[in-house]
């Protein structure tokens, strides 16, 4: 096995480029306008710890933690941040990756970036009306729209009943 060696300098360079790419994804939600709108610590107060962590600093729960993995009654998700319906209990398969998945998502709710906080680049979902982080989106889903929408339960508020 061939010995690397990595200067300082290298890995400097290299870590100040990862920290870039995160303050860009933290910075890109700061510059953006939402209709909803908080303080960092109205957003703690409303929120909680966990769902802050999730929807506010691009958090993710543990794989398999959701009580909505096992939700199958008829329903609308809302995004915990503004309840602002996103998802419907239609579109709601299971992807056996740990989180709720989806593979379709209601009219306007949701907006997208690019998301470099790992080695791939991922397409972050994030509500349209405040900011907060959904969860990513990927190409590996169900027909007819062929997306996976694998969504943090904590992001979500699920309203059984309601219909889209």
């Amino acid at each position: 096995m061939p010995h690397i060696t990595v200067t300082r300098a290298a890995f400097a360079a290299s870590l100040a480029s990862a920290i870039g790419a995160f303050a860009f994804m933290r910075g890109a939600r700061a510059s953006e306008n939402f209709a909803v709108s908080h303080t960092d610590d109205q957003w703690r107060h409303l929120l909680g710890p966990a769902r802050y962590q999730i929807l506010r600093e691009n958090g993710t729960e543990p794989p398999g933690s959701s009580l909505l993995l096992n939700e199958h009654r008829a329903g609308l998700y809302y995004c915990a941040g503004c309840e602002l319906a996103a998802f419907s209990s239609k579109t709601k398969y299971d992807a056996g990756e740990g989180w709720p998945s989806f593979y379709n998502v209601l009219p306007d709710a949701i907006r997208t970036r690019a998301d470099y906080e790992l080695i791939e680049p991922r397409t972050e979902a994030h509500c349209r009306r405040c900011g907060s982080h959904l969860g990513h989106i990927f190409d590996d889903g169900p027909p007819p729209t062929g997306k996976r929408y694998c969504i943090d339960g904590l992001a979500l508020k699920f309203v059984p009943g309601k219909t889209a």
